[in-house]
C-alpha cells in the first residue's frame, strides 16, 4: 500500500503530538508532516522556501485558531488553488461556535470536528478520522508536482 501523506496544521505542540501518535497506531501506513501555523502551512502547500520538495498531502488536518494566518485563511487559499482544492480538509479544532462551523463548510471543508478535551476521547476521534479518511474513503489520485 502506498503511504498516505497527511499534513497536520496545528499550533499546539501537545495536540500535535497526540494527533501524530494516534495516527501512527494501527495498520494504515501514513506519513505525517506537522506545521505550526498558517504561514508555514501555506509555504508547505505551495512548496516555498524550506518546503520546496515537500510531498503534496493526500489529507489535511487543519486547526482553525492559530496566530497570524488562521485556519479559515489557509482553507480559503487551498480552495482557491486549482491543484490543491481536491485535497480533503478535515477541520480539527477546539471551536464549537456556529459561525466557525458555517464559515468552514462555506469554504468547502470536508468535515468539521471539535477536539474533545479528555485524552481517551481525543484518541478515539483521531482514530475515527483515520478509519474513515484512510480506510473507507477513496482519496483522489496523487497530484503531480
Amino acid at each position: 500500500m502506498n503511504a498516505i501523506n497527511i499534513l497536520l496544521v496545528e499550533d499546539s505542540e501537545s495536540d500535535a503530538e497526540l494527533t501524530i501518535e494516534a495516527l501512527r497506531r494501527g495498520r494504515v501506513y501514513n506519513t505525517v508532516s506537522h506545521v505550526r501555523d498558517g504561514a508555514e502551512a501555506l509555504r508547505y502547500l505551495f512548496r516555498e522556501e524550506e518546503y520546496a520538495s515537500a510531498p503534496t498531502p493526500d489529507l489535511i488536518l487543519l486547526d482553525l485558531n492559530m496566530p497570524g494566518i488562521n485556519g479559515k485563511d489557509v482553507l480559503r487559499k487551498i480552495r482557491d488553488d486549482d491543484k490543491l482544492r481536491i485535497i480533503p480538509v478535515v477541520v480539527l479544532t477546539t471551536s464549537s461556535y456556529d459561525q466557525d462551523i458555517l464559515a468552514s463548510y462555506g469554504l468547502y471543508a470536508n468535515s468539521y470536528i471539535v477536539k474533545p478535551v479528555d485524552l481517551t476521547s481525543f484518541f478515539e476521534v483521531v482514530q475515527s478520522i483515520k478509519s474513515f479518511w484512510l480506510q473507507v474513503v477513496k482519496l483522489p489520485p496523487k497530484l503531480q508536482p
